[in-house]
């Protein structure tokens, strides 16, 4: 008799703690109905130049939103689909430069090393991974924020730099005169937790 109350407490015991974790455990899918915003920004002689999209897709899995240490995540963004805002510029982005009927994809691959607390509902996060452009792979290291809102949902901001050269893409040129060969990329997006 009190054997088995403790193998059913045990198993009490068991059920409730997995229950638990799934409640945090959660592997969270890029939100595809929210506005999602992805820019490539480099300097031009007269103005900034800017390829922007929406295409982008991908997961993280948070264990929990207190400890994202050793989270998993890859996102890829359909280059096809980055917009200068002038659609000769456009083809001849994509033909030229980053040839993306050969490369139409570019992607992260990496996990969370760093966590620490921003506001309530915010964190400050450094990741470590790969990044795929133009056939070429490159280790990479990069901060953003994570923020977590009572939807089950978390909105992602990063911002860090790519060398053109280090991905043997020819450094375009505006107006006869060549463009940083330094890239801003600007992640802003949304994920929701997958039931």
């Amino acid at each position: 008799m009190i054997k088995d109350f403790f193998r059913h407490s045990f198993l009490f015991l068991v059920i409730t703690a997995l229950s638990v974790h799934s409640l945090y455990s959660a592997e969270c899918h890029v939100n595809k109905d929210k506005n999602n915003v992805v820019k490539f920004i480099s300097d031009a002689p007269l103005e900034d130049f800017e390829g922007v999209t929406d295409k982008i897709d991908g997961f993280i899995h948070i264990e929990s939103i207190e400890s994202l240490v050793g989270s998993k995540l890859y996102f890829e963004v359909d280059l096809n689909s980055l917009d200068t805002g002038i659609g000769l510029r456009n083809r001849h982005m994509r033909e030229n430069y980053l040839h993306t009927e050969k490369f139409p994809f570019t992607y992260f691959e990496g996990e969370i090393t760093k966590s620490e607390k921003d506001t309530d509902s915010r964190y400050k996060v450094s990741v470590e991974g790969q990044i795929f452009i133009h056939g070429k792979t490159k280790d990479i290291e990069a901060s953003g924020y994570i923020t977590t809102n009572n939807e089950g949902s978390y909105r992602i901001q990063s911002k860090f730099d790519i060398a053109l050269t280090d991905f043997d893409i020819e450094v375009p040129e505006l107006m006869f005169m060549k463009i940083d060969e330094k890239m801003d990329i600007v992640l802003d997006f949304y994920v929701f937790k997958v039931e």
